[in-house]
């Protein structure tokens, strides 16, 4: 989970969640809907004074910096390790796991007496969608019925919220509506096959008859299924949004995931069985005598898994030797041949007078024709 809270308030303004641990695209989608005052994300929200961050990599990456630059909003840099630093964000993370997580299927936290422990079973589990739901709908109970002690008066955080005179500054739809992604950084042309991205071609049916146009991409971070597309000659103006073509089915996403999981598991087993011959153990010692291996190998042995190490071994496999290379082609550029010296020229005339053939043995050492 990642969210933003209002220190002033208590109020959750930006959630985002993945199946894994964050990176610059959830904070970059809670970033997005902690600024949006529209439906399903306001009325809480606006550009705030400063963000402040606990150090953490995802959230202090390039991406992120230039997202909150581009609106003037300062990040204040906490120093490690100093969790008083940041007390609402981690009373609301503590609050959560009070209040909700321990109370759903799967917690693993969860203290069980040792005679009765088991694990919950598989269909007891919330699916993802619905876990999100829960936590949504939990985030909304906290801002409009929850009396956070930190609140004066008991007020709820959503009517602190409303009740703070503080003006709050709103950012236009439209801009928001391509907050945080990444420029490509190049130009491209849409052909008959769509545009060509990292090797994969996109389509939309916009597309029909603006072949030949060229434009420029945008993207969310580490999300390749759907791109943006600008105007090259205009940037700024959209044009629309193009989708992966031919992209895998439900069903060969899954068979692609077994085949991946059971290479893995493969790997790993070969690993283990190598780090496990790799490793030399020896013998205890009772004397002053070196040690003396566990294991002993026959040559035989040693010779048959040298002989198969090198038979898989590409480079060991190579024969350069086997085919002579070619004589380049005379269009190609060929080194230049520094002039000789006069001194190097005698020497080279004297071994050709010893053992040139009589009548031409003068020829190789004048250094004028040369």
């Amino acid at each position: 989970m990642t969210w933003f809270i209002d220190v002033a308030t208590k109020v959750i303004v930006g959630v985002a969640l993945t199946p894994h641990q964050p990176a610059r695209d959830a904070v970059l989608a809670a970033l997005r809907t902690g600024i949006s005052r529209a439906e399903p994300y306001g009325p809480c929200g606006g550009l705030p004074t400063v963000v402040r961050v606990d150090r953490g990599k995802e959230f202090l990456c390039r991406t992120v910096e230039r997202a909150l630059g581009a609106f003037a909003v300062p990040v204040d840099d906490l120093p490690a390790y100093k969790p008083y630093r940041k007390g609402t964000i981690e009373s609301l993370n503590g609050a959560v796991e009070e209040m909700l997580l321990v109370s759903l299927p799967g917690y693993t936290h969860r203290a069980r007496p040792a005679e009765v422990y088991r694990p919950d079973r598989v269909e007891d589990l919330l699916s993802y969608p619905d876990f999100v739901k829960v936590l949504l709908d939990w985030v909304a109970w906290w801002n409009t019925e929850h009396h956070p002690a930190g609140l004066a008066d008991g007020l709820t955080p959503l009517v602190a919220w409303e009740s703070d005179p503080t003006p709050v500054e709103e950012v236009a739809e439209e801009r928001l509506a391509f907050f945080a992604l990444e420029d490509d950084g190049r130009q491209r042309k849409i052909t008959t096959k769509g545009i060509s991205w990292r090797r994969r071609a996109y389509i939309a049916p916009w597309m029909a008859g603006n072949v030949g146009t060229l434009v420029r991409l945008r993207y969310l971070p580490h999300y390749d299924g759907q791109i943006e597309v600008f105007a090259a000659e205009e940037w700024g103006r959209h044009l629309g949004t193009a989708y992966l073509a031919q992209a895998a089915t439900l069903e060969q996403r899954r068979a692609l995931s077994s085949v991946r999981e059971q290479k893995a598991r493969g790997l790993k087993a070969d690993l283990k069985a190598a780090e496990k011959l790799r490793r030399t153990r020896y013998t205890a010692t009772t004397t002053a005598s070196a040690p003396r291996p566990r294991r002993t190998v026959t040559s035989g042995q040693a010779e048959a898994e040298i002989a198969r190490a090198k038979a898989t071994d590409l480079a060991a496999r190579a024969l350069p030797d086997l085919i002579p290379p070619r004589e380049p082609p005379s269009s190609w550029a060929r080194p230049i041949l520094r002039p000789r010296r006069a001194a190097d020229s005698q020497t080279d005339a004297g071994q050709a007078a010893d053992c040139g053939p009589p009548g031409v043995a003068g020829v190789p050492g004048n250094s004028e024709e040369r």
